[in-house]
């Protein structure tokens, strides 16, 4: 098969691959119809996580029909159209049982990292049963790729983890694809304001389009004045940190109302300041977590019910043997405008 190989920091290629097999008997086999890439591929590309080691295949999303299934595989069969979640979990360990999936002694977020993952024609998913959901007839595929990461990470790394709440005020700093995620998710909890910062034009345009209720461009240097201006100096209830740079979590610290809450959601490949000098009497909590998807079937009666449309994120196409002008595309946000690609068989 053709899969996406990382090589190294900044080293990437479509080759040609072994096929997967089935390891385990919980294991299934999904030929992938549709992925996409994420941020936090371009920061394995970085070098910023090191447990994906050169030769993996890249990618933790998508959509595809099983071709192969385990013996112990009982709730899908050959043929099925299915959501890969980005997470995979064994269901039984004591993480599993605490619904933090992400951090399963034998799965969490491995796919594209430890092993291989989606960016190919065929991926291994183990704990099948546990690891992929049913697509139901009729649903639009392109859509439900958002649900296997991003619109879980805006909605539980974000907002639930930022205490969004109705009525409350929202600062999302980065109004990339997880930052947008943020801000459709956050609308179930009608807050009062949802402020968007970013240093990219088009990007706060779009967010203003998603629902933002004020926008505020951060590259000169005023974006603390700015939003104090929009709430009465108090600050704000939640600030989401949705990029993954020192600068942006800082900013979130100084966004922060007393008694809030700073929602990290970005991916850090270097250490962060932490001024407590300036934290420690303001009743602040800061919350940090990977995604365990367990909103993913309330997301997928959310869009089934057209309460919630990800694909307004969508903003380009492409064949799987043009994957390579995909990741350029979307590594180069500012000059493409590209906020989620998609990739199809």
């Amino acid at each position: 098969m053709k899969a996406l190989v990382y090589q190294g920091p900044g080293r990437k290629a479509w080759q040609e691959h072994a096929k997967p097999a089935i390891n385990d008997p919980t294991d299934a086999i999904v030929r992938v119809s549709r992925t996409t890439i994420c941020g936090t591929d371009l920061h394995i590309l970085k070098g910023d996580v090191p447990s994906c080691q050169p030769g993996r295949i890249l990618g933790h999303e998508g959509v595809g029909v099983i071709s192969e299934i385990g013996t112990a595989v009982s709730t899908f069969k050959v043929g099925d159209h299915v959501l890969i979640s980005c997470i995979s979990a064994c269901g039984k360990c004591m993480y599993c049982r605490q619904l933090m999936y992400s951090h399963c002694t034998r799965g969490g977020w491995i796919l594209g990292n430890t092993i291989d993952g989606t960016q190919a024609e065929f991926v291994r998913i183990p704990h099948a049963d546990n690891s992929l959901y049913p697509i139901p007839d009729g649903a639009d595929e392109e859509a439900l790729v958002m649900l296997s990461d991003i619109l879980p990470t805006g909605f539980e790394c974000g907002v639930l983890n930022g205490k969004v709440q109705p009525g409350s005020t929202v600062a999302i700093v980065g109004s990339g694809p997880i930052g947008l995620a943020a801000l459709l998710t956050a609308q179930f909890y009608s807050p009062s304001q949802i402020i968007m910062i970013d240093l990219d034009d088009n990007r706060l345009a779009v967010a203003q389009r998603f629902g933002a209720t004020s926008i505020v461009n951060s590259s000169d240097g005023k974006a603390v004045a700015a939003v104090m201006a929009l709430t009465a100096q108090r600050g704000v209830d939640a600030a989401i940190e949705a990029v993954g740079v020192p600068a942006t979590f800082e900013l979130c610290t100084q966004l922060v109302a007393p008694g809030g809450t700073v929602a990290n959601i970005g991916v850090h490949g270097m250490k962060v300041d932490l001024h407590l000098e300036s934290l420690w009497d303001r009743n602040i909590s800061i919350t940090t977590r990977l995604v365990d998807t367990v909103s993913t079937p309330m997301l997928l009666s959310t869009v089934a019910s057209r309460k919630i449309n990800p694909k307004l994120l969508i903003t380009h196409r492409f064949r799987f043997d043009q994957i390579l002008e995909a990741y350029q595309a979307f590594g180069n946000a500012a000059q493409s405008h590209a906020l989620k690609v998609i990739i199809e068989a």
